[in-house]
């Protein structure tokens, strides 16, 4: 169940940052859930492609634990 959980969390991430970074690509001003960071536009947009890789390695690495315990 852990791993059903960490894989739709790992999507949700992709998605949601995914999305923030194709808004910041076509609207530099909007920064988006990062807008926090106190940085230029290059150093967001490495922020929001290092959390999308994130995302996208917890997904993996999650749907591949559940598929080793016969889940998938």
């Amino acid at each position: 169940m852990k791993y059903d959980v960490l894989q739709i969390v790992g999507a949700i991430m992709m998605a949601l940052f995914t999305q923030g970074a194709i808004r910041l690509l076509i609207d530099h001003g909007n920064r988006g859930l990062l807008g926090w960071i106190p940085a230029g536009f290059w150093a967001l947009l490495c922020a929001y492609a290092v959390v999308i890789a994130a995302g996208v390695v917890l997904t993996s690495w999650s749907h591949t634990h559940a598929k080793a315990l016969g889940r998938r």
